[in-house]
């Protein structure tokens, strides 16, 4: 039986080369390219699960021209020499296997390339550092590096390069590219007006400042010749002040139509300005819009009356979008990114109408977090992602020996343990000591603005009941699991995934008064009981998520303290969000009292307030039960023993929990 996405599984040519579908994963950047810029097995086995889930076109991000002056990730693809070609034909021939064409994302990222990265000034339309310049510099108590302006020699140089690396993907077998005109790399470094102040052939007015991108282009067209198609990334308006705006950049389009571009893949914002100010407008926060870009697709659709092959990409995170921008004509094809890492094989469920069998994406960033560290790139939810040199073909291996595992505990930890467990054979028993699964998820999936959350909590409740339901593992509600309990089953295995306990000082005053609240069972269990005047203590996630989502009820979060010094918010959407609200965060403040009218706290220069309210949340951090989990590890052989998310750990998050217990589960 065919699929219901009649639009998103359409097949489309482009200059003769067909496309299976309508599905591309937008370009990550995996940090698994050799340290000199090659194509490793490693990363052609982490791009195969895309290629085998069935999307149409594989980018991949931030692929270098030539890392020796554009360098900024640790192990990033270089197209600067013919000794890649070897290399990426492997990329591309994996792809083949699985009707899919591979690509990358060709890139040079000008004055971002940092001094240390290359050992040289770095290069850019004209000479004026950027804000992370300016940063590092301050930092570093030195003044910024200025970056080098390119003369014509450099310029002609540098289109070569571009045209040069299309080449040899061609040469690998890849017949797509995607330059990468937006973001604040070079090419939008001539184009855009924020940073291009040339006074010769290459700046001043739109046609001017387009040269250099329409050089790049034809160039590759010579190169590459008719059969070859050229994707383009632009941001549709780079939405700082003096910067590129989408009125303009309808007539750059339009000029990149007239001199080749096949496609444009329609993004929006900066990379690095205002110290990621303008991230946040192509890298969307879980509280963000879904689809937050389309609407430029639609109105560049109209502009050119549907005369535009358009790429639309920013958290379309379900098929179910893809389909209904698909079939309203506002784009050609759908990018996703983190969607596909959460889960590669989205399209082959699509296909099979699975639709509740596809693992949701949390937009939590983790998989971009992990790229600063550096880290090889994985997912909160697909721990799979993290291990495909190991487990080449996605496919769990099934156990040697049949074991009898006891899982204690059913959250996230719990259950990825009790799946993995399935899959590899072995007879499992969940205990759960409340009512319902899932454990922190459902406090973490309450507030009104967690719909990515929300949707992972259903979907892991439809796993889980699927399981329980096909016989292949017991899940025991309302049973504390203890020493006594789990050695007269005598298990082979245990993981313990316990979570933690909400911490609850009770060397405080008062901090046991019916007034006050854990904040995750205010939101849950308890709201009706939460009083007009709120005051929270802690402004971690789960005070910040709170402060919000009361003020959405029409309470008044009357404050909102916390121990600890500002921290720098880099992906959290909720400072913002508070900020709309009108909520303050005191900092290096902390609780002295809770009263019958409020609290007493402490600002960091000693000095003793109260704030007064009918109800005192509680979001102070979480503590491990040692004792529980010390009697637990000794209810099996102790080598068989795992302790994985938060019973491990505090301060870890849905990341840690998931890859933690799928490892441990893999190894029993």
């Amino acid at each position: 039986m065919a699929s219901n996405y009649t639009h998103l599984f359409s097949p489309i040519k482009v200059r003769g080369v067909d496309f299976k579908n309508r599905i591309i994963l937008a370009p990550p950047s995996p940090n698994l390219a050799s340290p000199d810029g090659l194509v490793t097995h490693q990363f052609v086995d982490w791009f195969r699960m895309f290629a085998r889930g069935g999307a149409s076109i594989l980018y991949v991000g931030n692929s270098s021209i030539d890392i020796t002056e554009c360098k900024d990730e640790e192990c990033q693809l270089d197209l600067s020499s013919d000794h890649s070609v070897l290399p990426l034909s492997w990329y591309a021939e994996m792809a083949q296997e699985f009707d899919c064409h591979a690509s990358l994302e060709v890139n040079h990222n000008g004055k971002d390339t940092t001094f240390e990265a290359v050992g040289h000034v770095p290069f850019s339309s004209s000479p004026i550092p950027g804000d992370s310049e300016r940063m590092r510099a301050a930092m570093a108590g030195r003044e910024p590096y200025i970056p080098i302006e390119m003369d014509q020699k450099k310029i002609d140089e540098t289109v070569m390069k571009y045209a040069m690396a299309c080449k040899r993907m061609q040469r690998a077998g890849m017949d797509v590219a995607l330059l990468h005109g937006g973001h604040g790399n070079l090419i939008s470094q001539f184009t855009s007006p924020h940073y291009n102040k040339r006074t010769d052939k290459y700046g001043g007015s739109l046609e001017n400042r387009a040269r250099f991108a329409i050089e790049v282009v034809e160039k590759t067209r010579e190169l590459c010749g008719e059969n070859f198609v050229i994707d383009y990334r632009i941001s549709a308006d780079e939405i700082i002040e003096d910067g590129m705006h989408f009125e303009e950049t309808l007539k750059l389009m339009k000029i990149l139509k007239d001199h080749g571009v096949d496609m444009f893949n329609v993004s929006a914002g900066l990379h690095s300005e205002g110290l990621m100010k303008y991230m946040r407008y192509w890298l969307q926060g879980s509280t963000m819009k879904r689809g937050f870009n389309v609407h430029w697709t639609q109105k560049i659709k109209d502009h050119f009356q549907g005369d535009i092959r358009l790429t639309a990409v920013g958290s379309i995170t379900s098929v179910d979008l893809a389909e209904e921008y698909l079939s309203n004509g506002w784009v050609d094809f759908v990018a996703m990114c983190r969607p596909l890492m959460a889960d590669p094989d989205m399209p082959k469920k699509a296909a099979a109408n699975r639709r509740e069998d596809i693992r949701p994406c949390l937009r939590c960033n983790a998989c971009a977090m992990r790229l600063g560290g550096p880290k090889v790139i994985n997912c909160a939810v697909n721990p799979i992602s993290g291990m495909t040199s190991y487990l080449r073909d996605g496919e769990v291996p099934v156990a040697k020996v049949k074991k009898k595992v006891a899982v204690v505990g059913a959250g996230p930890a719990g259950l990825t343990a009790m799946h993995t467990l399935i899959e590899r054979g072995h007879d499992v028993t969940v205990y759960e000591k409340s009512d319902r699964i899932a454990g922190c998820l459902n406090g973490a999936a309450a507030p009104r603005i967690k719909f990515d959350l929300k949707d992972y909590l259903k979907w892991t409740n439809v796993q889980a009941q699927k399981a329980i339901k096909a016989g292949k593992a017991k899940v025991l509600l309302n049973t504390e699991a203890t020493k006594e309990l789990l050695d007269i089953e005598g298990y082979d295995a245990v993981i313990i995934a316990v979570g933690a306990e909400p911490l609850v000082p009770r060397s405080i005053p008062g901090i046991t008064r019916p007034n006050v609240m854990w904040a995750s069972d205010a939101l849950t269990k308890y709201r009706p009981k939460v009083g007009r005047k709120i005051v929270i203590v802690g402004a971690g996630d789960i005070g910040m998520e709170a402060a919000h989502d009361f003020t959405e009820d029409g309470k008044e979060v009357v404050g909102l303290i916390d121990m600890m010094p500002k921290p720098q918010f880099l992906f959290s959407e909720m400072p913002g969000l508070l900020d709309e609200k009108g909520i303050q965060v005191q900092y290096s403040t902390s609780l002295v009292e809770v009263t019958d009218k409020g609290i007493v706290a402490k600002d960091q220069d000693g000095r003793t307030f109260e704030i007064e309210a009918d109800t005192v949340l509680l979001a102070m951090g979480m503590r491990i039960n040692h004792d529980l989990v010390g009697q637990l590890r000794h209810c099996a052989p102790e080598t068989e023993c795992y302790i994985v998310g938060d019973a491990k750990k505090i301060g870890g998050n849905i990341s840690a929990a998931v890859n933690g217990a799928f490892q441990a589960a893999l190894h029993i």
